[in-house]
């Protein structure tokens, strides 16, 4: 004990005396091992804190403080008391000693041991004793935080002080200036704002002490360690401000006041407090306001050139509006909802009469954002305009003021639907619906296209409404809809009906379905009238829009199951019709690109299941498979052209990847029969001979290339669903992708094949697959007498996409072929395509979207594990195969994240502007687009090159290649912003190699060279 009480007396020593601040931590360290305890320390700084030097006894306290600072968690509630009695009266003590105090004060406030009544005690010895206003920033911080941590454990407590918590939180705060603390008071006030504290006769001068604050201006500096940002101080602030409504009588009239500001930020912070508090208030609390609030919302809106003000202020309307629409009215008492809407009325109504003039939008935006509050705000606005916009839009001739009437009344019915309580609920507009419904088919009926689009979209509107569309009404509007679909040339017009279509196909499916779909069929499959040799082109291409324009329909309405049924078989239908040359390949696409639609927008269900696993999929199976088979009797069908048999290939992936378990099994079962054993009795008509072998077909490329589907049908199902057979088909895949001689057909088996791997389990099966792979691959590829070179890499460089998604280990040893091959003087370039494809999404197999396992961020583990061996093979190669090697960096790096280019560009940047110099086309183009982005914000590295940058960029001004000339122009745009000092010396050569590309015969060049130009004419001005 006695060498204790040594060691304890020599540590105060060395600390008050020796001034030696680490001795505090020592101190601490002891009293946590239980070597003494504080109140041991106490009387063993008995000395220091009994001196009369001022100081001495400051830092005897400091001392004390610190070591709580560290153990106030194992303090007993006695020892809290003792020290609790010793801050007290420390606190009258002299001024040097008020901060050491403070700190310790800070450290007994988190004790969870703190005895009863300890709080007030504490609170009214500060606010008695402490003038905080004129302590240090770091003190007032400290006074802060005890008051947070006081109401945190003891909030009973300081509620029983009443308002005299409050008056002493004021006095301490007013004043406070740095940021810092004022986010700490703003929490402070937040909690006695919205706890409930009494703020008695205080409640303006809490008011006034934080709501002199409003509103923040506070612009932190460049890197401010703090963190303390203007957002923040804003929102803690706001929260004080609006969270009681004892507040709005002061807060109401300093708005009305702060938005006659110039500053636009005071004006949206502004707008945007008043829409917090409105939310808290209640009708008698704006009541005494509302004709201030009204002129400053209506100026805003009415002569703002900001669109976040507007939106702001619009918000704003809606959140008064709904606050008085709260009122419950007694019969002596003032509807404020109604004094507000006739001010608003009063304002805006007269505006809407002048649909020529600017301020018809900003007030129709007023009400609508009003009627969009509440049912009765709606109610109210809409008896009041409703029937001034119809008689107007029935006088006026000229089609702009029409059309401009139209999308006024279309915001309104859209405002209203915000408001609607339930589905059931009756709109406001029923009263008006045939006023509104002839108002549509008139404008429907019109030549002008801007007037039809704008009709197109409010009878969508009014058919989101209950009750103003009737089937009479649908009917009509569905023979309109169709008129323009089948007769409308311009493009926009036929956009809108065929959204139009779409939307009310959803809500009215049996119009559609007894009308609309059986009249496009007809026009589809109609000849066009034959006339004089002049007008036959013309007619063809006028038949060939509207059929495009009834394909994109069919797949717009497309959407309820019932319609589904009735669209599907026109569009199979039109695709059985190729057989007979009736419909071109570019309208078969555009049908197989409509039944894709269908595919991904149906509703995951049995029915819609049922129909494409027995219906669609079987059937374009057939299709193909007929094709395929006249195909070799010369009867050529457009079914045969890669374009269509492509498109067909999502339609059957998509669906197949949304089927439910059993019938995806079923599907994958019927297609491996159908391609391993020619299996056809699942095929409608089927007439098709029974020793087909479409996987055995290495002469027939019209029956290998159907590998395509076989590829949708089995490569996107789910992961729980097991192909069966697999082992067999992939044999028959690897066989066929190493064979075939034509293109489409051994690129899909070999993604075939590499879909098939990539989900199938792991184990010896798939090891020795990929071994059996590899093994064919490498005899294939280092044979000089082989004849399937490039069969074999696009076999291995899929097989190897399907590894590296998976992380599967035997992925490097496809990798190091891969980095080999780009040596050879046959396969180089091909080899650096191939990584473009390694790093690429692939949209139509390995994605998530059809299932495959895919692993997160697989391109950053690939360039981190690969990258070097790039580095090593491009220092190591033969100068004429080292684009090869430039070429695969770049379009590995082109293909990473934008974060990993930045973090990765220095090691790499000496090889990238190497690349810029490489003859390839894609070459240069690639690096360009990697480096475009990294320009923006350059890494030192990057500045320190910067001849050698320039350099390479001017001269690719002058590439024959047009996106080379552009990119390389925006690249010397992005340098005109790095810093002066290091750009200036190179100005006048950048200028000069500038002027030629503004003679450029490409319009898009010139345009990028005048914006690079300008902006490098700056530099140094």
């Amino acid at each position: 004990m006695a060498a204790d009480s040594a060691l304890l007396l020599s540590l105060v020593e060395e600390y008050v005396s020796g001034l030696q601040d680490s001795k505090a931590k020592d101190t601490a360290t002891a009293v946590k091992n239980g070597e003494f305890t504080v109140l041991q320390l106490v009387e063993a700084l008995g000395l220091s804190l009994t001196s009369s030097q001022p100081h001495t006894r400051a830092r005897g306290v400091q001392l004390l403080s610190e070591v709580l600072h560290e153990c106030y968690g194992g303090l007993t509630e006695k020892e809290v008391e003792v020290l609790l009695v010793f801050y007290e009266n420390r606190l009258k003590d002299h001024h040097v000693i008020t901060p050491p105090v403070l700190q310790g004060l800070r450290a007994l406030t988190k004790c969870t041991v703190l005895p009863p009544g300890s709080a007030v005690s504490m609170l009214r010895s500060l606010f008695q004793d402490v003038h905080v206003q004129s302590l240090m920033l770091t003190e007032r911080a400290y006074v802060y935080n005890m008051l947070i941590n006081l109401m945190a454990i003891r909030e009973a407590e300081l509620k029983g002080l009443g308002p005299d918590f409050v008056f002493g939180f004021v006095q301490s705060m007013d004043g406070e200036r740095d940021p810092r603390n004022l986010l700490l008071a703003f929490q402070i006030a937040k909690g006695i704002v919205l706890r409930g504290y009494d703020l008695g006769k205080f409640t303006e001068e809490l008011f006034e002490v934080t709501s002199c604050y409003f509103p923040i201006d506070f612009s932190p500096p460049p890197n401010d360690p703090h963190g303390i940002t203007r957002e923040e101080l804003i929102l803690t602030l706001r929260d004080v401000l609006t969270g009681t409504p004892r507040f709005a009588e002061f807060l109401l009239p300093l708005i009305i006041e702060k938005l006659d500001s110039d500053v636009q930020s005071a004006k949206l912070d502004s707008l945007q407090t008043l829409t917090a508090c409105v939310s808290q208030y209640e009708h008698k609390d704006l009541a005494e306001f509302l004709e201030g609030l009204w002129a400053s919302l209506r100026r805003e809106v009415f002569q703002t050139s900001s669109e976040k003000i507007e939106s702001a202020g619009l918000a704003t309307v809606t959140a008064i509006t709904s606050c008085l629409s709260r009122s419950v009215l007694n019969s002596d008492s003032e509807d404020s909802l109604n004094t507000f809407l006739e001010l608003v009325l009063k304002d805006c109504k007269h505006h809407l009469c002048e649909p020529d003039l600017k301020l018809v939008w900003p007030s129709a935006k007023l009400l609508q954002a009003a009627c969009s509050a509440s049912f009765r705000a709606s109610c109210v606005i809409t008896a009041a305009i409703m029937p001034s916009l119809i008689e107007q839009y029935t006088n006026r001739a000229q089609c702009s003021q029409r059309r401009t009437l139209l999308e006024v009344v279309q915001k309104f019915i859209q405002s209203v639907k915000t408001c609607q309580t339930s589905e059931s609920e009756d709109s406001v507009f029923v009263a008006f619906r045939p006023s509104l419904c002839s108002m549509v088919f008139s404008a429907l009926t019109e030549t002008n296209s801007s007037l039809q689009v704008t009709a197109c979209s409010v009878l969508t509107s009014l058919a989101q409404q209950p009750g103003l569309l009737l089937d009479s009404d649908i009917e009509l509007a569905v023979d309109h809809l169709t008129r323009l679909l089948l007769t409308e040339q311009d493009h926009t017009v036929s956009v809108a009906v065929v959204e139009c279509a779409g939307a009310l196909a959803e809500l009215h499916p049996a119009a559609f379905i007894s009308n609309f779909i059986p009249r496009l069929k007809t026009e589809m499959f109609s000849e066009p009238i034959d006339q004089d040799n002049n007008k036959a082109e013309s007619e063809q291409l006028s038949h060939h829009a509207v059929r495009q324009r009834c394909l994109s329909a069919l797949a717009a309405v497309s959407i309820k199951p019932s319609v589904v049924q009735e669209s599907t078989p026109v569009l199979l239908q039109v695709l059985s019709a190729a057989h007979t040359g009736g419909f071109s390949v570019e309208e078969l696409v555009l049908a197989c690109r409509s039944l894709q639609r269908i595919a991904e927008q149906v509703p995951d269900s049995e029915e819609t299941g049922r129909c494409f696993h027995d219906v669609i999929i079987p059937r374009l199976l057939s299709l193909a498979l007929q094709a395929a088979l006249q195909g070799e009797d010369g009867n050529r069908s457009p079914l045969l052209e890669e374009a269509v048999l492509t498109s067909m290939v999502p339609i059957i992936s998509t669906s197949c990847s949304r089927l439910q378990p059993t019938l995806a099994l079923q599907t994958a079962s019927r297609a491996v029969s159908l391609f391993l054993d020619g299996d056809v009795s699942f095929l409608p008509d089927n007439s098709f001979p029974s020793n087909i072998q479409l996987l055995k077909q290495q002469h027939s490329w019209t029956q290998s290339q159907m590998v395509c589907l076989l590829m949708g049908c089995v490569c996107s199902l789910p992961r729980s669903v097991e192909v069966p057979r697999v082992d067999e088909l992939l044999s028959a895949l690897e066989e066929m992708s190493c064979s075939v001689l034509h293109p489409l057909s051994y690129t899909s088996a070999a993604k075939c094949l590499s879909g098939l791997l990539n989900k199938k389990p792991h184990g010896d099966s798939l090891d020795s697959r990929i071994h059996s792979t590899m093994k064919r691959v490498c005899s294939e590829l280092d044979s000089s007498s082989s004849s399937v070179h490039t069969q074999a890499f696009t076999l291995m460089i899929w097989v190897a996409k399907a590894l590296l998604l998976r992380y599967h280990p035997l992925f490097t040893t496809l990798t190091d072929k891969l980095f080999s091959l780009l040596d050879d003087a046959a396969l180089g370039p091909l080899a650096a395509d191939g990584f473009s494809l390694l790093m690429s999404d692939s949209p139509d197999i390995l994605n998530r979207g059809c299932h495959a396992d895919v692993r997160i961020m697989y391109r950053q583990r690939f360039f981190s594990e690969n990258s070097a061996k790039l580095v090593q093979g491009f220092n190591a190669a033969p100068q004429e195969k080292k684009p090869n090697f430039l070429k695969a960096l770049s379009n590995i790096v082109n293909k990473l994240p934008k974060q990993v280019q930045l973090t990765e560009l220095p090691a790499l940047l000496s090889l990238l502007l190497e690349a810029l110099s490489c003859p390839d086309l894609g070459v240069q183009l690639s690096t360009l687009s990697c480096l475009q982005p990294v320009l923006v914000d350059p890494p030192p590295s990057l500045i320190q090159q910067l001849e050698a940058l320039i350099g390479r960029l001017l001269a690719l001004t002058g590439s024959p290649d047009m996106e080379v000339r552009i990119s390389s122009l925006r690249c010397i745009h992005a340098v005109s912003q790095f810093p002066e000092h290091e750009i200036l010396p190179v100005r006048a050569r950048v200028l000069r190699a500038l002027a030629r590309p503004l003679d450029d015969r490409k319009r898009l060049v010139r345009r990028e060279a005048v914006h690079a130009r300008n902006d490098w004419f700056l530099v140094g001005s």
